[in-house]
């Protein structure tokens, strides 16, 4: 399998070239079909990393970027609660501080955070790229209302009384 694209720039994974045209498949939908050779051009990538980009650049960046739930847990709490000091982040978990500079030197260059100001001390943001990502994968609601803990009853609960 070779990654192509054609004319217009669309690509394609080349499943099998004969001499006037190729098969090729669309990664985002599946759909195979045949696109004449000279329409064709070889790209310089790999067929997997032309799967990947149907998965959104904000969740991509996500996925690839945060290696454990510390750090997902990490930018679900900036995403909820707002811009947080870094003395509230410290606060709130047991991160030393040369680990969560890290963490956090990583997913502001991933842009996935922003530095700001937060009473009147250095803080930190999320993005709109990591708010969407989040809202992506579930683990933010979009209309920013607060997560429940797990175990904890809903407001919404059905009424049990008939």
């Amino acid at each position: 399998m070779k990654s192509v694209q054609d004319d217009t720039g669309k690509r394609y994974l080349l499943l099998k070239r004969s001499e006037h045209a190729s098969l090729v498949r669309d990664p985002r939908n599946g759909n195979e079909c045949y696109v004449q050779n000279d329409r064709l051009e070889d790209v310089d990538e790999s067929p997997l990393e032309t799967a990947a980009r149907t998965v959104s650049g904000p969740v991509r960046t996500l996925l690839t970027t945060v290696s454990d739930e510390a750090t997902l847990g990490l930018l679900i709490e900036l995403a909820e609660r707002g811009p947080l000091g870094v003395r509230a982040i410290l606060d709130a978990d047991a991160f030393c501080e040369s680990d969560l500079h890290g963490r956090l030197t990583v997913l502001t260059t991933a842009g996935l955070l922003d530095e700001t100001e937060v009473a009147g001390e250095r803080g930190y943001r999320i993005t709109d790229e990591c708010r969407r990502a989040l809202e992506a994968i579930d683990a933010i609601d979009g209309d920013s209302d607060a997560v429940e803990p797990s175990g904890t009853p809903s407001s919404e609960a059905p009424d049990s009384a008939s």
